[in-house]
This record gives structure tokens, sequence and C-alpha cells, in this order.
């Protein structure tokens, strides 16, 4: 295993990462593991735009098109 040493962290984020660590009844060192980990090791959300980019485009709009038959029409009228 690997040590890494992060120098220069303004105190708020120290005093956040003791309370979050507290809050989980761990280290601060191994809630500092579990952040790196959850954000370098989990895999990415994609954004919505992302999503829809990746829909293949098949047919017309007009293909998608809503039809009323008779029996919709009877019900309503």
């Amino acid at each position: 295993m690997a040590n890494l040493i992060v120098r220069n962290i303004d105190e708020i984020i120290v005093k956040a990462l003791k309370k979050r660590a507290s809050n989980h009844g761990v280290s601060a060192e191994a809630e500092h593991r579990k952040i790196l980990e959850q954000a370098l090791l989990q895999p990415q959300r994609k954004s919505f735009a992302d999503v829809l980019s990746q829909i293949p485009n098949v047919g017309n709009d007009s293909d998608f098109e809503r039809s009323q038959d008779d029996t919709t029409r009877q019900i309503f009228d």
C-alpha cells in the first residue's frame, strides 16, 4: 500500500472531515480513504444530456404520432 500526504488543507476542510468521520464512527484517515475511493473508483453518473445523445435516431416523428381510433372517440364524445 502506498502512502499519501496532503499538505496545506484549509482548517475548515479538516474539521469537516473529522466531523464526517465521527458521524461514521471511523478515523479521519479512514474517512479520507473512503472519500478518495468513492470519488475516484465509482463509476461516473452520466448527465441527462449524455443519455439523450446516446439514443439512436430511429424513424421519423410521424412514425410516433398518436392516432385515435373510433372506439376512443366514442368514449370521450
